[in-house]
């Protein structure tokens, strides 16, 4: 009868001990890189870097998966100490230098306009008519020519980040 007694006392230590066990966190997002230091061709080879991350909507990191947006914060806060806005359309309206679509360089960001509204999309030009970005769900980070017909259609301007 005691036994009896003694059993939801039992019960409850064991089921808090199960609870107490090790816990398993994801890795932490590295620190941003000391502002100053990078070059656009350190940008560029580490978006190259990420190609075929999966694409994950509000993703910001590579085990997360990305978004196009996260894709580029994590880029220029983890390679340049660069912190940009989360958002596309908060990116393309910072106060950075326009850059003419004959003079882009490697780094620069490139804007679309996929929505029909405002600008919804946003990568990273490499060079060579080639920008990384992180197109849609169920898909993988990748490299697209701006020369294709569907990009080249929602092309809206590009932007230049002082490193």
């Amino acid at each position: 009868m005691r036994c009896l007694r003694s059993l939801p006392l039992i019960l409850a230590i064991v089921l808090l001990a199960a609870c107490a066990g090790p816990r398993t966190r994801p890795a932490p997002a590295p620190p941003p890189a000391p502002r100053g230091i990078a070059s656009p061709n350190d940008i560029l080879f580490r978006a190259i870097g990420l190609v075929g991350t999966p694409y994950h909507w509000g993703g910001n990191t590579p085990e997360s998966g990305f978004d196009c947006s996260g894709l580029v914060v994590y880029v220029f806060r983890t390679i340049a100490g660069v912190a940009l806005p989360r958002t596309t359309q908060d990116m393309y309206a910072l106060d950075l230098a326009d850059v003419r679509r004959d003079r882009l360089q490697g780094g620069d960001l490139v804007f679309f306009n996929t929505s029909g509204r405002d600008i919804s999309h946003v990568g990273i030009y490499v060079g060579q008519d080639r920008f990384v970005h992180a197109p849609n769900e169920g898909g993988t980070v990748r490299l697209d020519y701006l020369s294709n017909v569907y990009w080249n259609k929602h092309y809206s301007g590009a932007r230049r980040v002082r490193l």
